[in-house]
């Protein structure tokens, strides 16, 4: 029996805030002779204003210390040596955080002789918008006396602050030599224009590209995310305010679509092109052991947390494959196939519950206590356990039956509510009522995961620990029932 489990979006027991952090310089040390310092992708500037966001979980009760270096960029090397170090800051994340407004500004160090500048941080929090914007926009066509006569135009974008500030959120690219630009559609995530709130002002700046850094203002004009959404129509067409009345100047919106962005990549679940997910992992390195003991090679596969469709109905035990008459999947590669599929078909969501996927492996095995058929059921969680006291007494249950439990802690949260289960040091109580038998394996994964790598060797050290204890278990259940190996013919098979 082979359960894929903990369909639950959370990697962790603990939820973090998504944090943004916004990071501009000031007055950096001047390390170039003939123009300006480059940090990082902003040319040839003292003040940058990166438009890269640092997106950190936040946890209020820990002490999260943050390093920041700036470098001058001078070479194409990625070896961070051959640049020129500008200087550095430390802080915690606390303390942006709980700086007014989450706005924190500090002197860059470690030049000694020199001031260094200062380095800004604006931290907001994300909010839980996952749509994706893509947009194109133009500029109309001008007489040779306007700004656009032989210019080299681009726009930034700013989404505004609650004390009247922006934060820098795009720049499109430099059109050369032109009296009628049209930029490249760009995609840009919802939250990072207007973090969620569609009527948030949007600042739209208008430069012409100098390659000496020293970039000429041309105008601005202001909307926001609900103007945008509109797509194109006369709503979308701005006057770009000057600083010199020369003409007008309009910027044109000539698309606009939303998606929705998947949020799988940020998941245990992810699915790589390049390598399996640490799931998958463990359900082939203990299903092709297993699967050499069971005679039809068929795998009932089961789920557990997820919305299933059409209706959007909470579920704590379905089938993979979505055949509720039939879970079974042919041999491990089926499961992992059945696995896949419903990841694309699912919403994961909580609470994680375990009992009912044990009991419905238990009923199965209650029905075999011949000794015809032992149970193994294989659990793969994130350690996220919402129904302890139930999960308990349908392990005591359990453990009148021929069937053991392995669990597979896959992610970087706490497992001890796994290590109670396993009942290596004190055996799984419910109710006053102690489990006859341990028939609960646990192991983490994280620590069977090869240094260099190496997948097949991580695999096979986990396979050989979570298995050795399913003899000894198989065999205990046998002598506590008197059951004696029958002949070669007519022995059972284990599931």
């Amino acid at each position: 029996m082979a359960t894929i489990g903990d369909f639950d979006p959370l990697n962790s027991t603990v939820p973090a805030t998504k944090i943004e952090l916004t990071v501009s310089c000031r007055n950096l040390l001047d390390m170039d002779t003939f123009s300006k310092s480059d940090p990082e992708v902003i040319d040839n500037t003292l003040n940058p204003d990166f438009v890269r966001k640092f997106v950190l979980d936040f946890f209020f009760e820990e002490k999260q210390n943050l390093r920041f270096d700036v470098y001058n960029v001078d070479t194409r090397s990625s070896n961070i040596s051959k640049h020129d170090f500008l200087g550095q800051m430390f802080c915690t994340l606390g303390e942006i955080i709980g700086s007014t407004g989450s706005r924190l500004e500090r002197t860059l160090s470690g030049i000694p002789g020199k001031k260094c500048g200062n380095i800004i941080f604006t931290a907001e929090e994300l909010s839980n918008c996952r749509d994706i914007a893509t947009m194109q926009l133009c500029a109309n066509k001008l007489d040779k006396k306007d700004f656009f006569g032989k210019s080299d135009p681009f726009l930034v974008f700013y989404r505004s602050n609650e004390d009247g500030t922006f934060t820098i959120c795009h720049k499109t690219e430099v059109i050369k030599n032109t009296l009628n630009p049209v930029w490249q559609p760009f995609t840009i995530p919802v939250r990072a224009l207007c973090n969620g709130d569609y009527d948030r002002t949007v600042k739209v700046d208008v430069y012409d590209w100098d390659r000496n850094g020293s970039h000429d203002f041309i105008g601005e004009f202001t909307t926001s995310y609900r103007e945008f959404s509109r797509g194109q129509s006369q709503f979308n067409v701005y006057e770009v305010k000057k600083r010199k009345e020369q003409g007008t100047l309009t910027v044109t919106l000539l698309s606009f679509k939303v998606e929705s962005e998947y949020t799988f990549p940020t998941s245990l679940h992810y699915m790589s092109p390049y390598q399996m997910n640490a799931y998958a992992m463990a359900l082939k390195a203990v299903g092709e052991i297993i699967q050499d003991y069971d005679s039809d090679k068929m795998f009932p596969a089961y789920g557990f947390g997820a919305k299933l469709p059409p209706d959007g109905k909470i579920s704590h035990v379905f089938p993979l494959n979505s055949n509720s008459e039939n879970p079974n999947c042919v041999g491990i590669e089926g499961v992992l196939e059945a696995y896949f599929q419903s990841l694309r078909t699912v919403q994961l969501y909580g609470p994680t519950n375990f009992a009912p996927v044990i009991n419905q492996v238990a009923r199965c095995a209650e029905d075999v206590t011949d000794g015809s058929q032992y149970f193994v059921l294989l659990m793969i969680t994130d350690g996220v356990i919402s129904d302890m006291v139930q999960t308990k007494e349908a392990v005591v249950n359990a453990a009148a039956l021929p069937m053991s439990i392995i669990i597979v802690g896959v992610g970087p949260a706490e497992f001890d509510a796994m290590e109670e289960l396993d009942g290596d040091e004190v055996r799984v109580s419910s109710k006053g009522r102690i489990a006859e038998r341990d028939i609960v394996q646990f192991v983490p994964f994280r620590d069977y995961i090869d240094r260099q790598g190496n997948q097949v060797l991580s695999m096979a050290r986990l396979a050989k620990d979570v298995l050795a204890e399913i003899p000894e278990q198989l065999l205990g259940f046998m002598k506590t029932r008197d059951i004696e190996p029958q002949p070669a013919l007519q022995r059972g098979r284990l599931q």
